[in-house]
């Protein structure tokens, strides 16, 4: 069932990328808005997975201020890194056919490499104190 609901969150969280992407993008296709487009819908995807990840994935129900800014941080830090996986493969597909489609598809690729990757990160480092991990 939490690899379902990963899944599923993480398609929530594509599709608002993508969405906020094209969004941008119909108002120009330049490096400029490309690079405004990656940004906006790479920031619009992390809060979304953050907050379904928080709930959802790790049981953290903590509403304290201070540790949820702490650990949005840390989440956003391991972001990072998976963000560096989703933009080289969105950015090669898009260099290589200059189509939105393929843009897209590396989009996806990116992000399912990411996600991955990320779940690991943030069982390790953000959500130490969720019973999910506790019990792991």
């Amino acid at each position: 069932m939490l690899i379902f609901r990963y899944f599923v969150f993480a398609v929530i969280a594509t599709a608002s990328n993508l969405a906020t992407q094209r969004l941008v993008l119909q108002h120009a296709t330049t490096t400029s808005f490309f690079a405004l487009a990656l940004g906006s819908g790479t920031v619009i995807g992390l809060v979304i997975k953050y907050l379904l990840d928080k709930r959802w994935i790790f049981n953290d129900i903590e509403t304290d201020t201070k540790d949820t800014s702490r650990k949005f941080a840390l989440y956003a830090a391991t972001g990072v890194i998976t963000t560096v996986i989703f933009w080289s493969a969105e950015a090669s597909f898009w260099m290589i056919w200059q189509t939105t489609a393929m843009r897209e598809i590396g989009a996806i690729i990116g992000l399912t490499i990411g996600y991955i990757v990320k779940y690991d990160l943030d069982r390790r480092f953000v959500f130490t104190s969720s019973p999910l991990v506790q019990q792991q």
